[in-house]
């Protein structure tokens, strides 16, 4: 492995040489988080190789890991968000919080009672990861390109996790035929066959990577758990499509990305790294590597990947 691959692993919580294995079984949980009132539900999802990409597919494959099996809703994030035990500081410090929206993002879609949060920046996304790792000891993060769209595939080659008939979409995803123009509470479509809800539709969820218009060149071939280390604000992957995509845009190989745009709106000099005004499609949902990192990796993961 080139050392630069390394270094990648190393940096965002993915290190080969960690030694903490998992002792307990390797299967679903569910965990509340200390001072709160809310549970997270987690599917553990067994590595393997599979072709990733929409319509140029190569071989890829992931480790083993838990995902999210819903998107991160608005009463999730508000507790890590009105955590009065946590401090104010700088952009690198162990729990700091976002600064407060300047409008309602939500654009009174909803927010109490399951709908998924969003209209956030990446970096709001894993600031909540990170205040999982203190509140848990257990490190959170976003999930990779690859691990997002294995996951969201379930184990199928097919157009859709359900199979290739669009007709079925319906059952399955909230897109722009269906949503009424705006985002609905997480969990009332159908799950893809590994339990996980709204994959595909509902809000689009971030991922770690910096996006790569040549995806697959970037990362080389027959890629094992890639990652595209990012080093700048924009462009990150997003992926799923939105309440605001039409349905032939929801499909787990499809990519996008995040522009400056999406926060053209905002009021504020400087523009918010928090939130975003016109990004009010986007959400996300947390990914726990089967491998923990070290105490020292984990941090050194958050500092970095939250100094860009």
């Amino acid at each position: 492995m080139k050392s630069s691959a390394i270094a990648t692993l190393f940096l965002f919580g993915l290190s080969a040489t960690s030694p903490q294995a998992q002792e307990k079984p390797f299967d679903h949980y569910q965990f509340n988080v200390p001072g709160t009132a809310f549970q997270m539900s987690m599917r553990a999802i067994h590595g393997g190789g599979f072709l990733m990409g929409d319509t140029d597919k190569k071989p890829v494959s992931v480790s083993d890991f838990w995902i999210g099996a819903y998107e991160v809703t608005h009463d999730q994030f508000s507790a890590f968000y009105k955590d009065e035990t946590i401090t104010q500081g700088s952009k690198v410090d162990a729990i700091t919080r976002p600064t407060a929206q300047y409008i309602d993002l939500s654009w009174n879609m909803g927010k109490e009672g399951g709908y998924p949060v969003n209209s956030m920046s990446v970096d709001a996304a894993m600031m909540f990861c990170r205040w999982l790792y203190v509140k848990t000891g257990i490190f959170y993060r976003l999930p990779t390109e690859a691990e997002w769209e294995y996951a969201c595939r379930a184990g199928t080659a097919s157009t859709f996790p359900f199979g290739d008939d669009p007709g079925q979409l319906d059952a399955y995803a909230w897109h722009a035929q269906n949503s009424e123009n705006k985002y609905q509470k997480t969990g009332t479509k159908k799950p893809n066959g590994w339990g996980l809800y709204d994959m595909l539709g509902n809000v689009a969820e971030w991922t770690l990577d910096q996006y790569e218009e040549d995806y697959f060149t970037a990362i080389g071939p027959n890629a094992k758990d890639p990652l595209i280390q990012p080093k700048t604000r924009y462009p990150r992957s997003i992926r799923g499509g939105s309440y605001m995509d039409e349905p032939t845009d929801l499909r787990p190989g499809l990519r996008r990305f995040s522009e400056p745009s999406w926060n053209q709106r905002d009021p504020q000099v400087p523009k918010s790294r928090w939130w975003l005004t016109d990004g009010m499609f986007v959400g996300f949902r947390i990914l726990r590597p089967k491998l923990q990192p070290t105490k020292e990796e984990a941090e050194k993961f958050y500092t970095l990947y939250l100094g860009k």
